[in-house]
């Protein structure tokens, strides 16, 4: 069992409060009465083993969460190979870089593309 608990009776939304997709998405699911217990990883931080999890949760690996687009990566950091520790301590050190809204219900976990996407999970 991983460390992050989750329940099929409520929907875990990690997100980042910079991020207008992810308020969108958290408006869109409160707007519908879905249970939520949103996580703002800006102001609660991921440990490593919570971003392990996620990362297999989605079937990525933890360099995938990264968003290599967000300007914060850019201005930076630049293209390298890492290990996955480090890219785990990029993550933890700079969160809004991290790939979000993820969300979670009991097994299920998505990365929240649009906010229709609340629905889904």
């Amino acid at each position: 069992m991983g460390e992050i608990a989750t329940s099929n009776r409520q929907i875990t939304l990690f997100y980042s409060s910079n991020s207008v997709r992810a308020k969108q998405a958290l408006a869109y699911a409160k707007a519908e009465g879905l249970a939520i217990l949103p996580i703002d990883i800006l102001k609660t931080p991921l440990t490593g083993t919570q971003i392990v999890e996620i990362s297999k949760r989605l079937g990525l690996e933890v360099k995938d969460l990264v968003n290599q687009d967000h300007p914060a990566y850019a201005k930076k950091f630049e293209s390298v190979e890492l290990s996955s520790d480090d890219w785990i301590k990029m993550i933890q050190h700079n969160p809004e870089i991290m790939k979000q809204p993820i969300a979670l219900r009991g097994d299920q976990t998505i990365l929240v593309e649009t906010p229709t996407d609340m629905i889904k999970i």
